[in-house]
């Protein structure tokens, strides 16, 4: 059996993962950024986007893989619309700054279109998509992602996972937040199973190298992740390529690294869609609107076997409640190598459960 969990709590972990970034001389506005954004996956239950990163985005700066000081630049501001280049930028740092346009543009001009290329690992969609709602807007989200996913019927990998997200605005009810990967789950989930000892995973998830389904962790790490319902799947995540890749001149494909990989650039392209609510409708009024669909939604008699009917966002936002009362569990492999990146680093790591 693996070994248990670690539990820490939010504090505790938060300036841990930022202190390491400062030891490897990122900024610490940037290091404090990246260590947010983890743990706030992290406190939702999105593990794979969450802290189980971190080691890997230390080695990517330890080996010059990515650049810790960058901010990128705009390279074009037409209307609505703006392409940006992040200069193999950290994801977490170039995101900001475009969602940041896209708030500006959308309130100027009622919707914005920001593209970033040659950019890095973002961690979770929702993080950004959800800092665009803060704004009174909708926030859609998507970036393209390491090779990892055969088109439908084929068995060598093509796209990535290329997750799509869409968040708004909350009133009396919690916010509605989509947050998906183009394939039945994130290929972190397989990496955080290898990484914490887990030798099976659950049916559905991955497939080996011939196209065939295996539940053998070892054998889906050297295979195949599998895509979302097929070939709806497989055409979700092309969209996602276009919008971000094709659309932004950026690495489409197998012309990607991956954080996982030393010696190539990630080169991702991320895509951030803005719309100004109250071009349509007052805000308060969207809100109230968007707590009649959720509370509809949920007045829903559940099927045979269920006790309610949630919708996107409501197990995250459980789990998050659970979290911060209870501390974060971390995966005894992730943390042997946040602890190891300590030692290395001369951080301290604080006392857990």
């Amino acid at each position: 059996m693996p070994d248990p969990d670690i539990l820490i709590a939010a504090s505790d972990l938060t300036p841990f993962c930022a202190r390491l970034l400062d030891a490897l001389g990122v900024p610490p506005a940037k290091s404090q950024l990246v260590a947010e954004s983890l743990v706030a996956a992290s406190l939702r239950g999105v593990d794979s986007h969450g802290v189980q990163l971190l080691p890997y985005y230390i080695e990517q700066l330890e080996w010059g893989d990515m650049d810790g000081q960058t901010d990128g630049r705009v390279i074009s501001e037409s209307g609505a619309c703006l392409l940006y280049d992040g200069q193999n930028g950290i994801g977490q740092v170039i995101s900001e700054l475009c969602c940041g346009h896209a708030v500006r543009i959308a309130a100027a001009n009622g919707i914005a279109m920001v593209v970033a290329r040659e950019s890095n690992h973002f961690g979770a969609t929702a993080f950004w998509a959800q800092k665009m709602a803060a704004a009174g807007q909708i926030g859609i989200v998507m970036c393209n992602a390491s090779p990892l996913v055969p088109p439908w019927q084929g068995k060598e990998p093509r796209v990535g996972t290329n997750p799509i997200c869409m968040s708004v605005p909350g009133g009396e009810e919690r916010p509605w937040l989509l947050d998906m990967a183009t394939t039945t789950v994130a290929a972190g989930k397989i990496f955080k199973a290898m990484i914490n000892g887990q030798t099976q995973i659950p049916a559905g998830w991955a497939m080996d190298s011939e196209g065939v389904p295996t539940t053998n962790t070892e054998t889906a790490l050297k295979g195949l992740v599998m895509p979302l319902g097929g070939y709806k799947g497989s055409g979700l995540a092309m969209m996602a390529e276009i919008l971000c890749a094709v659309l932004g001149g950026g690495a489409m494909a197998t012309e990607l690294g991956g954080i996982r990989f030393r010696g190539k650039a990630v080169r991702v392209s991320q895509m951030f869609i803005a719309i100004d609510i109250a071009r349509f409708v007052p805000l308060d009024e969207f809100r109230a609107r968007m707590d009649r669909l959720v509370r509809l939604m949920k007045s829903t008699p559940p099927a045979k076997g269920y006790s309610e009917v949630l919708v996107a966002g409501d197990p995250e936002w459980r789990m998050e409640e659970q979290r911060r009362k209870n501390g974060i569990p971390v995966g005894p492999g992730t943390w042997k190598a946040l602890c190891e990146a300590g030692d290395r680093l001369g951080v301290v790591a604080p006392s857990v459960r």
